[in-house]
């Protein structure tokens, strides 16, 4: 299925190298129409009878980010694939929000993928995506909000409501602490560094967990959790020192 494109850069060289990278690489993709400014951006995507399924765009235009132009946006109806070496907390930011990232210069195989996951018709929810990721990059509002892409819906979630992540074969379960669960469609991996920074810890391949939620850890050659909810949880061997030195860690913070 061929997919409609226009692309925002302020530079004719990186546009060119895009198009080219399409065009070798992804020639489903139409590139429909081209920006090189905020205000070229905002006519394209005004422009009714151009209607794209992705918006290849630079986060920084001309010494001007590029939230100016989506801000006066009416709607949203189209994908988002951010194509910058505007570097500052971007990736993480992406990550968070479940908006694409492709970093100059371009990777094709990673231009690739970032296309592949775009889902047609699935962008209502588009400018909250927008909020969760100016709220990362911005640090207005760090890291309280997650976006979380299932099969089918993008889910919003506080990252104080997830007790756990649990692994399943290439997706990840999340399970929130009103005892509801989120399926996403990465492994469990690609969360494990994102989820450090707010005392989350990998206990095992199949399991990061919520260190707020555990009521108790069971030393011993069987080591596991219990969390609050009851669920037991294993803890490898190769991670209970680790695991060990992090509630140390916690300990002497709240003494």
């Amino acid at each position: 299925m061929d997919l409609h494109a226009i692309i925002i850069e302020d530079e004719q060289a990186g546009l060119d190298n895009l198009k080219n990278i399409l065009l070798s690489c992804c020639s489903h993709v139409k590139v429909i129409a081209e920006a090189r400014n905020i205000e070229e951006g905002y006519l394209v995507l005004t422009d009714k009878s151009l209607q794209p399924d992705v918006v290849f765009m630079d986060i920084n235009l001309n010494n001007e980010l590029v939230f100016n132009l989506l801000d006066r946006l009416d709607s949203i109806n189209f994908e988002i694939i951010f194509v910058t070496a505007y570097q500052q907390h971007a990736v993480r930011a992406c990550a968070y929000s479940s908006i694409g990232f492709i970093s100059k210069p371009i990777d094709p195989s990673l231009l690739k993928e970032a296309i592949e996951r775009v889902r047609i018709g699935e962008d209502e929810d588009m400018k909250d995506r927008l909020e969760v990721f100016r709220g990362h990059i911005n640090h207005m509002n760090p890291f309280k909000k997650i976006t979380i892409a299932s099969l089918d819906e993008m889910h919003f979630i506080h990252i104080h409501e997830i007790v756990r992540l649990q692994s399943d074969d290439n997706y990840t379960i999340f399970h929130t602490k009103n005892g509801g669960k989120i399926i996403a469609s990465k492994t469990i991996k690609s969360y494990e560094n994102m989820f450090i920074p707010f005392n989350f810890f990998r206990v095992h391949r199949s399991h990061i967990v919520n260190l707020n939620y555990i009521q108790k850890f069971i030393k011993g050659d069987s080591a596991h959790l219990i969390m609050m909810d009851g669920t037991k949880i294993d803890v490898s061997r190769r991670r209970k020192g680790p695991f060990s030195e992090k509630l140390k860690e916690l300990q002497k913070e709240l003494a």
